[in-house]
Formats: C-alpha cells, structure tokens, sequence
C-alpha cells in the first residue's frame, strides 16, 4: 500500500499531505505520554526505584495496632494476676478448706494461671520492643514482626478464642500491612 492510498490505515488522513518538521511546522519534542500511560515512578541516581523517605500510611497503622495489642496485653496480664491472686486466696480461705469439689477444681489452677502472667508479661515486652523498631529496623524486623503477628493470631485463636478476637484481627492486620510492597519497601530501604 502506499502513502497516499485512502486505505492505508497508517497514512496521512484524506485531503492533507503529511507534515514534516523543518517546513514550516516546529518538530515537536518533549511531548508528554497521552492518557493511559502512568508516569513512571522516581528513580535514585544508582538507577533503582527510590526508597521512601516518610514512612507508608499502612505501615504506621501497623506499627498503632502493635502498640494495641501492647495495651491489651497489659490489661490481660493484669486480669490473669488478679485472678491468680484471687484463686489464691480462695483456696486458702479456711471456709473453702473442707470443701473439696472447690479444692479439687482448683487444684494446681493457680501455678497454671501464674504461668499464663510470666508469658503474657514476656509476649507484651515483646510486642513493645517490635513496635519500636518501626521507625529505623531492617528487613529481619520485619520478618520478626510478621513471625510475631502470625503466632499472635493463632494463640488469639486457640486458647482465648472470645478474648483473643481482638488479638487475632489486630495481628492478622499487622502482618498484612507489615508484609504489602509498602510495607517491604520501607524495611528494606537505605539507611545512612
């Protein structure tokens, strides 16, 4: 097909003649892409995708959810401690010693809901040193904090399964968040 042939679906439309910089019409440079075409995303001098210099929306909603479930913590432990003590001194009660369905159903409850403090303590301190490390911590705490929000998930699940609901959907979201392309871009970004 040639140029000119009114078929030639790449050919200057009817009735003109095509235009060629130098004769009168300006050459046209620095066009800007037509709609469709998204603008590329900023790029280093080393030639890589820039790193994110503000820390991603989502990534600090991780980092107040973590500190959630801190709060919430305290709050567990503090409950667990309290019954602990409570249980304790029941059990001690000189109206309850007789009584051994109450002695029998206590048993060795105590020792176990001591244990439940001691790991709930530990899990919290935990939590508080992980939502610190947000601000400057590299791709291990990130794989730290995903590790730490799935296993919170999962015992928000298991054992405290009414209480944990809250634990396991915080969790569930840090580990989402934590684990998105924002999320990966902001640990493993430069630091100087």
């Amino acid at each position: 097909m040639s140029y000119g042939d009114p078929n030639n679906p790449y050919g200057a439309p009817q009735g003109q003649q095509p235009q060629q910089p130098g004769y009168g019409y300006p050459q046209q440079q620095g066009q800007a892409p037509g709609y469709g075409y998204p603008q590329a995303p900023p790029v280093s001098p080393y030639g890589a995708p820039a790193a994110p210099t503000t820390m991603p929306g989502s990534v600090g909603a991780a980092r107040v959810m973590l500190w959630v479930i801190v709060g919430l913590q305290v709050l567990g432990v503090a409950l667990f401690a309290f019954s602990a003590v409570a249980l304790n001194a029941a059990k001690n009660d000189e109206s309850l010693k007789d009584n051994t369905a109450f002695q029998d159903l206590v048993g060795d409850s105590t020792g176990l809901i001591w244990g439940y403090v001691v790991f709930g303590l530990a899990w919290l301190v935990f939590a508080a040193v992980l939502a610190t490390k947000f601000k400057n911590g590299g791709n291990g705490a990130r794989v730290t904090i995903l590790v730490f929000a799935i296993i919170t998930a999962v015992l928000g699940i298991y054992p405290f399964v009414i209480v944990g609901l809250v634990h396991t959907i915080l969790a569930v979201l840090v580990a989402v968040f934590v684990g998105n392309a924002a999320g990966k871009a902001w640990f493993n970004r430069p630091r100087y």
